[in-house]
């Protein structure tokens, strides 16, 4: 009975510390650029876009083409930065323990 106590007890513990890790990650911004920093992109970090500079030197009509590869550019390097700050928070989180494979947390 003492076992089943305690399991619950860290049950809870792990629940709170997800909890926190979420709420962590949702007051974060993350940065990603591309072209230098000629484009440069914020996403939440559930991954919304937040917001997005572009630098003037890019707004030729004639070559559109280089723009959106660059903000495409600049999202991937974001969502990158997002990833690996959402997997180091999870490693806290989780105290090293592994999760199951295909168990995405906490989205």
């Amino acid at each position: 009975m003492k076992n089943l106590a305690g399991l619950m007890k860290q049950a809870q513990q792990m629940q709170q510390t997800m909890q926190e890790m979420q709420a962590r990650l949702e007051a974060i911004e993350i940065q990603g650029e591309s072209g230098a920093g000629l484009v440069r992109l914020t996403l939440s970090g559930k991954g919304e876009l937040k917001s997005a500079a572009i630098d003037p030197k890019l707004l030729d009509p004639n070559d559109a083409e280089m723009l959106q590869d660059l903000i495409v550019a600049a999202h991937r390097d974001a969502k990158s930065k997002l990833e690996s700050v959402t997997a180091a928070e999870m490693q806290k989180a989780t105290g090293g323990m592994s999760l199951p494979p295909g168990l995405k947390l906490p989205f």
